[in-house]
């Protein structure tokens, strides 16, 4: 059986050959995160609600452009009705707050030996807010959120998750811009690492020349996330603790991504290192199939759940599974994607989130033969007024992953 970009090459050449293009993605404007706040804002109105706290992280970045990593330290944002922002932060990080800070407010310090959970309800108390209900980001820590509600009985903090969900899911054109890069530099870094591999080479090795790769593309922090696997390996979805080496007739599972200005991507690639028998054949072209019923099934107003569920119903017509049971599929069809490689919504059975036009969602039915091998191909979609678009386009055929022989 001839193969067709598997092989043939070696590290040296494919590095050499990439040019850099992440610098081509423009990143989100001041201006869009004011008006990630002004949605906030009124969504807050409607919902009666006079402010929400953002933690250090990704819903911090995403509504103020402030990036700051969570730690023991209390440092976020208050954001209230009026969309009006008001920082929280230690004193002796006030410098590098306004240094990082994208969209401006009043930074409220604490010393070491200071309570930051009290100057929480102080905070707030300047906005007329003694008690009542306060949306908390979702990934506020919980010292955090129990010192709160210790320091003030009066308040009841809730999830933020409507708000924060609600705006994040939705992408911009914007973002959706720097997204599409990302994935089109990674399918790029997948067909590189295809063609270096050979019997012998280590997963240390191609997961190496990816972070490189994606490093000369431009991504400074190079792959985000890497998984390489060969052989019975790749039956484990995340990987085993010791991989093994390559070795001819070999299944080759590559899943890895890059991040362009906090946006992520993230692709994954499987066929076979040599002659594919008739067992790796009838699974690859099911899980390309299953792909296909998971994106016509992606309508705007259907339920995310009712993908996974058309994708587990016509898995169980090919005498896979039920439901998570091997051989088949162990995991949800797929996951919201954006600054957070997994956020809402997610592709499983229970999330009842609507599509509609914005969102971006992964399409991965992985399907796992135990003691034999994985296959996962995973592309991304995003809907559009139309329906469903790809990001990046779907594999072709076990033998010719990236549809060269059709070019």
């Amino acid at each position: 059986m001839k193969t067709y970009g598997i092989g043939g090459s070696i590290p040296e050449a494919e590095l050499a050959a990439i040019e850099p293009k992440a610098h081509l993605a423009k990143p989100i404007q001041k201006s869009e995160f004011q008006s990630r706040i002004q949605k906030a804002a009124r969504m807050l109105k409607e919902n009666k609600v006079p402010a929400m706290y953002l933690h250090a992280g990704t819903n911090l970045y995403y509504f103020t452009g402030t990036r700051w990593n969570a730690s023991e330290r209390m440092v976020g944002a208050i954001l209230f009705d009026d969309g009006s922002l008001e920082y929280i932060a230690p004193f002796f990080e006030i410098g590098t707050v306004l240094d990082f800070m994208l969209v401006e407010g009043p930074v409220h310090g604490w010393e070491e030996h200071e309570s930051p959970l009290k100057l929480f309800s102080k905070v707030l108390k300047t906005h007329g807010i003694e008690g009542g209900t306060i949306y908390t980001d979702e990934a506020t820590p919980f010292f955090v959120t129990n010192g709160i509600l210790e320091s003030n009985s009066k308040l009841n903090l809730v999830d933020a998750k409507p708000i924060t969900a609600g705006c994040r899911m939705v992408k911009s054109e914007a973002e959706l811009a720097i997204m599409q890069l990302a994935m089109d530099i990674t399918l790029e870094v997948q067909q590189a690492a295809a063609r270096i591999i050979h019997p012998g080479i280590t997963s240390e090795t191609v997961t190496q020349f990816i972070h490189e790769a994606h490093k000369r593309y431009g991504a400074k922090a190079g792959s985000y996330f890497c998984i390489v696997l060969f052989g019975v390996d790749s039956s484990f979805p995340h990987g085993v603790k010791t991989p093994k080496p390559l070795k001819e007739n070999d299944v080759v599972l590559v899943d890895t991504g890059c991040q362009i200005h906090d946006y992520i991507s993230d692709i994954t690639r499987t066929y076979v290192y040599g002659e594919a028998n008739d067992l790796q054949k009838r699974i690859w072209n099911i899980e390309k199939e299953a792909q296909q019923v998971a994106f016509k099934a992606a309508t705007l107003g259907s339920e995310c759940g009712s993908i996974d569920i058309a994708v587990r119903n016509y898995l169980e017509s090919q005498g896979l599974g039920p439901d998570y049971k091997l051989p088949g599929l162990p995991h949800r069809t797929g996951h919201g994607i954006g600054l957070d490689i997994h956020e809402w919504p997610y592709l499983v059975k229970s999330d009842t989130t609507k599509l509609e036009p914005g969102m971006c969602v992964s399409n991965e039915p992985m399907l796992c033969v135990p003691d034999e091998f994985g296959i996962r191909l995973e592309d991304h979609i995003y809907m559009t007024e139309q329906g469903p678009n790809w990001f990046t386009e779907p594999a072709h055929r076990i033998e010719d992953p990236f549809g060269l022989s059709l070019k």
